[in-house]
């Protein structure tokens, strides 16, 4: 008897939420196929950071367990008062607390299993568009083939039935408390609003949106610097989304005592009745719901940042096929050309000599002028530090830039720029040009009227600025580089020595590790260390990469992987996040249809047609949805622009600030409309309007 009715609830609980099994059964399916990136033997072998990978995808599951667990309780504990009435029945008829205990905890699990096998299948579909896309990433040949490793799949169950074993036996505590009574009046008690202080409470809408606009204005000037701040301001930002509900409801239930004018008008009273009393009764779960839709506005805005920075800037940071740094001068490289000629098929290479001059200008002008450096080498009105810049020069502390300025022979500048396809420049006699990231000059301009650059006593003048990919994080100078006529750079000291190569097809995937093995053998036999002051990084923040030896077709694919061991658990979070708050929304209004029936059954008497009576159910719907999406578009909004805004300004991306925030609800409200539309058309049918 217990099976047949357990079989029988099953059925009708997989009809009345199938929202939430479908939910269930994609969470599930992204689990498995995220949780199989750790056991990838063809990942691990293939790629020396792939821990990084791990970590964070590892990292990504801790969260998403805690979100799952949330909403299983949550439903669990929500279709337990739905049914509470059915179960003092079943009291009442005979039966034992423990087999009404334990038959509610059958139908959860099977109901769970239900959904987990599901999303076990369709995760193995999921894990082919992953392996396929770090397939592409990395540049490896993937033939399409289903992993289903025991310990992922062990995994998954592990998460996954963790998070039902808890809500279930904290649902079987409630049930040992219950009486016939309580199980009997339940919905009821669901169903009490206490309308209290409300004139009081109304004064929180206000407050909130007041507050809402000076965290913004903090956080768009800029106020906010340091950890303390950064906390203080999230936890103003949490209390503020749940402060907001609470004077939302409250406002509009004064503004129907008030009697206000548009009250009136069509159906608004009844919208604004039903809105206030689910507003009023679900403040917490908003505030919740608020809260993970911003996460994942957020997550979604980040994942799609790094993913552009991949797409515009790696080329540009590696121009040349291959490119070695040596500290050493009169280094030949002949090691370093053996191992090319052996594993590639050089195309032409070129061996040329940095220098310097012992002067500091440039350096001096981007330490005290770059807004990255803040402070830090003025003083406090203003001006340069002198002091601060003497110890930068001597003790390379900051190690962004060489200590003295970089310079470059104008004719091994041109042959650079032949190698990449850029037109040849011309200097004149006692002229310069110089050659920096188009980031950097796009934030100072020409500054060349600030310096006094010389030669053999001679002062040289500035011919032009030039702003192409041009390896400047440490190679062909750092940030940037002075070009001068050869012979002013013959009475300069060579500072560091290069070599580029341009080589035919693709370089061996395991050539940045032969230089690098030769590079550490170097260093141990001969004690080949770096002087100081002989290097420098560039001023590049968010993402910085830094190598004496660079082989471009082994380092993008690596940097690409260590940028997607963040885009896709962001992703992986911020999908986990909506699905979960929108099954919440949608199984709310569903599961309360019963009683609209009888709601909307009496707008037919007062002489609602069936189109009125649509129109009403869409912008009920459209009002309990947007509610929470459109605040946390607001906040998430605010914070997205404050971070593109960094993001732009210290990567030199191409964008506007809106761009990926943009993109990112364009993302959300795909999804967004996916379950609206189940609501409403699961809606109308449950009122009885097909």
């Amino acid at each position: 008897m217990l099976g047949k009715l357990a079989f029988r609830n099953i059925k009708r609980s997989a009809k009345d939420y199938l929202v939430y099994l479908l939910t269930m059964t994609f969470v599930t399916a992204l689990m498995f196929s995220f949780n199989t990136l750790l056991f990838s033997e063809q990942l691990k072998t293939n790629q020396d950071s792939a821990g990084i990978m791990e970590i964070l995808i590892c990292l990504a599951t801790f969260f998403v367990v805690l979100i799952v667990a949330w909403l299983i309780h949550y439903m669990v504990r929500f279709m337990l008062d739905k049914r509470s009435r059915e179960f003092g029945i079943y009291l009442l008829i005979g039966m034992e607390r423990k087999e009404i205990t334990r038959l509610y905890i059958r139908e959860n699990l099977l109901l769970g299993l239900l959904a987990f096998v599901s999303g076990l299948v369709l995760g193995g579909l999921l894990q082919q568009v992953l392996f396929s896309i770090l397939a592409h990433i990395m540049q490896l040949e993937y033939q399409i083939h289903l992993e289903y490793h025991k310990a992922c799949v062990l995994m998954t169950a592990g998460c996954y039935g963790g998070c039902y074993l808890l809500a279930l036996l904290r649902c079987r505590k409630k049930f040992r408390k219950m009486s016939i009574h309580s199980l009997m009046n339940a919905e009821k008690q669901n169903e009490k609003i206490q309308e209290s202080h409300e004139s009081r409470k109304r004064i929180l809408f206000p407050v909130s949106l007041l507050f809402m606009g000076v965290f913004g204005w903090w956080l768009l000037r800029g106020v906010i610097r340091d950890t303390g701040e950064i906390v203080g301001f999230l936890v103003g930002l949490v209390l503020v989304i749940y402060l907001f509900y609470m004077g939302l409801s409250s406002w509009i239930v004064c503004y129907i005592r008030k009697r206000g004018r548009k009250i009136y008008y069509g159906a608004n009273l009844f919208l604004l009745r039903q809105f206030s009393s689910k507003i009023k009764s679900m403040q917490f779960t908003m505030g919740t719901l608020t809260s993970l839709f911003t996460l994942a506005l957020l997550g979604s805005t980040v994942a799609l940042m790094l993913g552009d920075f991949q797409n515009q800037m790696l080329k540009g940071k590696f121009p040349f096929d291959v490119q070695i740094y040596s500290p050493d001068t009169e280094d030949d490289f002949a090691q370093e050309l053996d191992i090319l000629k052996k594993e590639t098929n050089i195309r032409e290479m070129y061996r040329y000599s940095i220098y310097e001059n012992a002067d500091a200008q440039i350096n001096a002008w981007l330490y005290t002028h770059l807004k990255t450096f803040g402070t830090m080498y003025q003083k406090p009105d203003g001006t340069p530090d002198e002091k601060a810049l003497l110890e930068e020069v001597e003790e390379h502390t900051n190690g962004t830039y060489f200590s003295y300025d970089t310079y470059m022979k104008v004719s091994d500048y041109n042959h650079l720029r032949s190698l990449l396809g850029y037109k040849e420049i011309t200097l004149g006699k006692h002229q310069y040009a110089l050659h920096m990231k188009e980031r950097i000059y796009k934030e100072t301009g020409d500054f060349s009227s600030h310096l006094k650059i010389k030669a053999d006593e001679t002062e040289l003048l500035c011919s032009g600025i030039y702003t192409e990919p041009f390896s400047q994080d440490g190679h062909n100078g750092a940030d940037y580089i002075i070009i001068v006529p050869d012979q002013e750079a013959e009475g300069m000291s060579p500072y560091y020595a290069e070599l580029v190569a341009q080589i035919q097809g693709e370089a061996p995937a395991n050539l940045q590790q032969t230089l690098d093995g030769l590079l550490e053998e170097k260093e141990e036999t001969a004690g080949q260390n770096l002087p100081n002051g002989n290097s420098g990084y560039g001023s590049d923040s968010v993402v910085s990469y830094y190598s004496k030896n660079m082989v471009r077709d082994n380092l993008i694919p690596e940097i690409k992987y260590m940028l997607s061991s963040i885009t896709f658990p962001c992703f992986y979070i911020g999908l986990v996040f909506l699905c979960a708050a929108f099954t919440v929304l949608a199984v709310q209004q569903l599961s309360d249809s019963a009683k609209y029936k009888f709601r909307y059954g009496v707008l037919e008497q007062l002489g609602q047609n069936r189109r009125e009576k649509e129109q009403i159910i869409w912008k009920q719907l459209a009002a309990y949805y947007l509610c929470p999406a459109l605040f946390a578009g607001v906040i998430s909004g605010m914070i997205s622009v404050f971070i593109s805004y960094k993001f732009i300004f210290y990567t030199g991306v191409e964008a506007s600030v809106i761009r990926y925030f943009a993109a990112s609800c364009g993302l959300f409200f795909g999804i967004y409309a996916l379950y609206f539309v189940a609501t409403y058309v699961g809606f109308k049918r449950n009122v009885n309007l097909k």
